[in-house]
């Protein structure tokens, strides 16, 4: 245990090293802004006062904004933003086009990232022009992280609460690692980046990271970056298949440049059929929201890639043993378990829709920041279980009948199969497992085990 630590506190070295070189400087002289700092495209940043007004134009900046309790203060995001679903209220607004719907916005304050200084350099200095504070951040490191978030922080006027997310994202990440430790043998981990060539990573990308926190070996531990300073790698079909038994688990990233790539699909890749993941049935496909972008969402992208190489213990049941009458947020958490179901993450703002017609991100009772939110759509989005209208209540009581529902409907039973296994589980001579009381975690263990 002593040793994980300290692999951890290496690893993780970002979070106590602070702002580092380049640390944030607020100033105490009278003759200097409150805020300042160098952003990431080489410009003194100035502020006297928090922004209250403002405008991003970059997804990870605007979820982290959310993140931090800014839903208020931003009153503006760019146009594909699509996470959390609240970003659907705000105006959009576009680097590619005519600045002056920016500029008659009237911000305090309009995030870029670096990409867009050199891609639309024009575009910005109208901003500049205009008196309007432009700041250009973005982490080319998971090393960078802690300092990016303290920044907009600084910016926002939410320090205190930057770190206290901060920590939540170390511990979350540590109590991963902590469950993973216990495993006989890592998997061995082949990791695509983009479907073109399919190209993996290099060990110090996020997605490399995410893959040694969640406990998997890297197979492609050899890779080098297509040039300097590229966290791409070049890898190919051929080396690949070299390494086709040591590769437990297959997993690609989707998004961006690989939008279409299926798990289906790479099975049926020449050749393909002769890696072990193939073979085995352990080819998973990832969002690269969760584990290629500097937000929050890593450490569920670290869970959910945990989740891939050790199901056994990342989903099992037991976690609910002890426990009282359990909760419909706990309900759909073990619904998504006991099916080992991806959690769902949308990747436009065409979100999907139940069966019963809920869209992802519409229950007023399970904001963005509901620790149970993934969980919960996921499992109303596959017809797990069903909500009340605008409603999930998810702290209410659940009936051991609606229990064995749930998981019968995870496990893929029709309407007429479900009724038959009620009357079958439900049933006992003493009368103590009664349909309409409440499911303890110790029946919902048994249960799924008579179930499965």
């Amino acid at each position: 245990m002593k040793r994980l630590i300290c692999l951890f506190a290496v690893a993780m070295l970002f979070f106590t090293a602070g702002c580092g070189s380049e640390a944030v400087n607020q100033g105490t002289e009278t003759d200097r802004a409150k805020i300042q700092f160098t952003d990431d495209s080489g410009f003194v940043i100035e502020m006297d006062e928090p922004a209250q007004r403002i405008i991003s134009l970059y997804s990870a900046h605007t979820e982290n904004l959310f993140s931090l309790g800014l839903e208020q203060e931003i009153i503006g995001v760019y146009k594909t933003d699509n996470y959390p679903p609240q970003v659907a209220e705000k105006d959009v607004y576009d680097y590619r086009s005519d600045p002056e719907k920016v500029i008659a916005a009237e911000p305090d304050l309009v995030l870029i990232r670096p990409f867009i200084e050199r891609s639309k350099p024009e575009f910005v200095e109208a901003l500049r022009k205009a008196k309007i504070n432009v700041v250009s951040l973005y982490p080319e490191s998971f090393d960078g992280f802690a300092q990016y978030i303290e920044k907009l922080g600084l910016l926002t006027g939410k320090e205190e609460k930057a770190q206290g997310l901060l920590a939540q994202f170390e511990n979350e990440i540590l109590s991963i690692q902590t469950i993973t430790a216990k495993v006989d043998k890592q998997v061995g981990v082949y990791f695509e980046s983009t479907e073109n060539n399919y190209r993996t990573v290099t060990l110090d990308a996020m997605p490399a990271l995410a893959i040694k926190f969640a406990g998997g070996r890297n197979i492609a531990s050899d890779a080098e970056g297509l040039q300097e300073g590229s966290s791409i790698a070049a890898y190919g079909a051929e080396r690949i298949l070299e390494k086709a038994v040591e590769i437990d688990v297959y997993v690609a990233q989707v998004g961006g440049m690989s939008a279409g790539v299926t798990a289906e699909g790479i099975k049926e890749r020449p050749g393909f059929y002769a890696i072990k993941a193939v073979e085995e049935g352990r080819v998973y496909t990832i969002s690269e929201k969760l584990i290629s972008s500097p937000t929050f969402r890593f450490s569920q992208g670290v869970k959910e890639l945990a989740r891939m190489f050790y199901p056994e213990i990342m989903d099992s049941l037991d976690a609910f043993a002890g426990q009282e009458n359990l909760t419909r947020a706990q309900m759909a958490e073990a619904a998504v378990m006991f099916n080992h179901q991806e959690i769902y993450v949308p990747t436009s703002r065409n979100y999907a829709k139940s069966p019963d017609g809920h869209v992802y991100g519409d229950y007023v009772d399970v904001r963005f920041d509901h620790p149970g939110l993934d969980f919960i759509e996921t499992a109303v989005l596959a017809g797990y279980i069903d909500g009340y209208g605008q409603e999930f209540r998810p702290d209410e009581k659940v009936t051991r009948e609606l229990a064995v529902q749930v998981l019968c409907r995870s496990a893929g039973l029709e309407d007429n199969e479900i009724q038959a296994v009620i009357n079958d589980v439900l049933q006992s001579p003493e009368g103590s497992l009664q349909p309409d009381g409440f499911i303890t975690g110790n029946e919902l263990i048994d249960l799924a085990e008579r179930i499965r």
